[in-house]
């Protein structure tokens, strides 16, 4: 298993966000979550990457214990995630918005910054050719000069993804990539999903939309309440008793 949780559990005051979750997330494959609204996915998202530390439990990457790590080392390790909301630099353009993922591994100190040294230099050529790379991989080589106020939603999702990418993961961490954007747009993000997988990328999503998952991931955990009720194959979740009581409200399609 690439990474794992046992056990992980997150309360705030009173609130099991997250209830002792066992997940393994299988290398190479497109890993979803699903669940209500309020079920606790973003949290389980922020609990593997950093942004908050867990109550209890463990989590595992490549049989390491991570648990107490903060975000930046995790990110470093090759850990990768977008937001709900995409947080990108507005007023300045796709490219250089992409060049500062790739900061994340280069060595540079002050020191570097204030005397411009070689190695800074070096390092700088470095993240403009990794942007250039993520860029023509996303698919946006085109616009990469535009400012990312002036471009689409569906766009500004592709961006997320090339800033994550930049980061060289080995997994990346997607929170609702398909929210807000019209089903041809949902499509080509589901592409863009399998081509990160086809490169070897292994990719865990949380989504709503119940077709794109059935359709996209290979594994599918559920949560409600925070606890896990279901984990499978998109048919065995379609057909899940507790799924359809919980979430689905009948059908899959829904």
């Amino acid at each position: 298993m690439l990474l794992e949780t046992k056990q992980l559990t997150k309360q705030f005051g009173g609130l099991l966000a997250v209830n002792h979750v066992d997940f393994s997330i299988e290398k190479g494959k497109i890993n979803a979550i699903i669940g209500p609204n309020g079920a606790g996915k973003s949290t389980f998202f922020n609990l593997i990457s950093g942004f908050h530390p867990p109550s209890s439990g463990q989590v595992l990457f490549k049989g390491r214990d991570i648990t107490k790590l903060p975000a930046n080392k995790i990110a470093e390790l090759g850990i990768a995630r977008t937001f709900q909301t995409t947080n990108l630099f507005e007023q300045t353009s796709v490219f250089e918005n992409v060049v500062v993922g790739h900061r994340l591994r280069t060595k540079s100190n002050l020191f570097d910054a204030v005397f411009r040294t070689k190695r800074l230099k070096r390092e700088e050529e470095k993240c403009k050719e990794k942007a250039v790379d993520v860029l023509d991989f996303v698919g946006l080589s085109q616009i990469a000069d535009n400012v990312v106020a002036n471009i689409s939603q569906e766009e500004k999702k592709r961006v997320a993804f090339a800033l994550a990418l930049a980061t060289d993961p080995e997994i990346v961490f997607l929170d609702e990539p398909a929210a807000g954007i019209n089903p041809d747009e949902t499509e080509t993000l589901s592409l863009l999903m399998e081509k990160m997988v086809q490169k070897g990328l292994t990719v865990c999503l949380i989504e709503h939309k119940m077709p794109m998952i059935m359709k996209l991931a290979h594994k599918i955990m559920v949560l409600n309440y925070g606890e896990k009720i279901a984990e499978g194959t998109p048919e065995e979740i379609n057909n899940n008793e507790d799924v359809i009581k919980a979430y689905l409200g009948g059908s899959a399609s829904a």
